[in-house]
């Protein structure tokens, strides 16, 4: 593409018509960076363009396109073909699945292929059809892109397609998470909108391979609701079923109730809160394509256990806070001494730093930016 001229891109952003899902953090926080240069025009479709607004403001450069309905074949074989061809768009940017009628240049992120690494945590339904939409979709995309090395190395394995031909375009943390606050007023602002206090944090989805057990287990195994601990669950539900962890949340012993707390959604301002008056994360996940929510947590300073499985083992920078989610003994023993013994505050320090170094938005936007700038 000439490296002048205005380039007319089109985003599909119809994540942000359903349920929280970590691509909408990534169209969210890259597209607001892109929608600031000056030689771009945006054009983002969804379903409900006035939530689109909401997180975008009303930029000159980005335009809101209505999808017809919510209907997946309907967005995918006839809106945006048709918004394509009307505005006539130089590329679009598609997460994980793209038309299959190709009437431009088309950006896709295949951000992980878990269900193929952990086939055991997945559906065979969900694999075969993940598998088969995502392959065509990333074999079709004139840049294809994913956000970490560990999926890079899953696209190529199972897809057959060059490392050359696969750019990495890392997840990153907001700035917002590393500013300075006060935790008494972070605390307090949870306790009294939530009732809930001391408490041990996890975001996550609610789905087999997010590990929720071994934490749920640890936490009721350590009583530690007799210390007075709480245990918040912060996520949404997926279409996977979860019977372990239901199973164990329904025997819960009584006692231990009134300290399990799940919330389903959070806006951002009050998930930002629930990381800032939490005593310690813990990210027990055993498959990730990449992991925001350790990093978030980790980015204001406090105490993180994160799992070292799949794309978190680059997550280094934890050191003693890495743990091996297969190993529940050592996980216990992990999240009792974190307990009794906080990390000093310069480690603390440290690791923010690390991340805000490595994982920046920024620097992720200008490398999406100029991949498109060059093809």
């Amino acid at each position: 593409m000439k490296s002048s001229g205005t380039i007319k891109l089109f985003v599909d952003a119809h994540v942000f018509d359903g349920k929280y899902q970590g691509s909408r953090t990534f169209i969210k926080e890259l597209y607001s960076i892109i929608a600031t240069m000056q030689d771009v025009q945006l054009h983002m479709g969804a379903y409900d363009i006035n939530n689109l607004k909401n997180i975008f403001g009303d930029a000159g450069n980005i335009q809101f396109i209505k999808y017809r309905s919510r209907s997946a074949f309907i967005r995918l074989a006839f809106d945006i073909p048709r918004i394509i061809k009307r505005y006539q768009v130089d590329f679009a940017h598609f997460q994980y699945i793209s038309p299959l009628f190709k009437n431009c240049r088309f950006i896709v992120t295949t951000h992980d292929l878990v269900f193929n690494e952990f086939p055991k945590e997945f559906p065979l339904w969900y694999r075969l059809v993940k598998n088969r939409l995502f392959k065509i979709s990333a074999k079709k995309a004139d840049i294809l892109t994913t956000v970490s090395d560990y999926s890079k190395k899953s696209i190529e394995k199972y897809f057959g397609i060059s490392s050359a031909a696969i750019h990495i375009i890392p997840n990153g943390v907001s700035n917002l998470f590393f500013a300075d606050y006060d935790k008494e007023k972070a605390v307090q602002f949870i306790q009294n909108k939530f009732g809930v206090q001391k408490f041990i944090l996890l975001v996550s989805r609610f789905e087999p391979r997010k590990n929720h057990l071994i934490l749920l287990q640890a936490f009721i195994e350590l009583e530690l609701y007799k210390q007075g601990y709480y245990l918040v669950l912060l996520g949404w539900h997926e279409n996977i079923n979860n019977p372990a962890f239901t199973n164990m949340m329904s025997n819960l012993p009584e006692k231990s109730k009134p300290y399990v707390f799940m919330h389903q959604h959070a806006d951002d301002n009050d998930l930002l809160q629930f990381y800032r008056a939490a005593q310690v994360f813990v990210y027990p996940s055993k498959a990730e394509g990449f992991g925001i929510p350790p990093l978030e947590a980790a980015a204001v300073k406090i105490p993180v256990l994160c799992s070292n499985s799949s794309a978190m083992s680059d997550f280094t920078f934890f050191g003693a806070g890495h743990f091996d989610p297969e190993n529940y003994p050592v996980f216990k023993n992990k999240l009792s001494a974190i307990l009794n013994t906080a990390p000093a505050k310069t480690e603390l320090e440290n690791i923010a730093a690390s991340i805000q170094h490595q994982y920046n938005w920024y620097k992720s936007a200008a490398a999406l930016y100029q991949l498109i700038k060059t093809f």
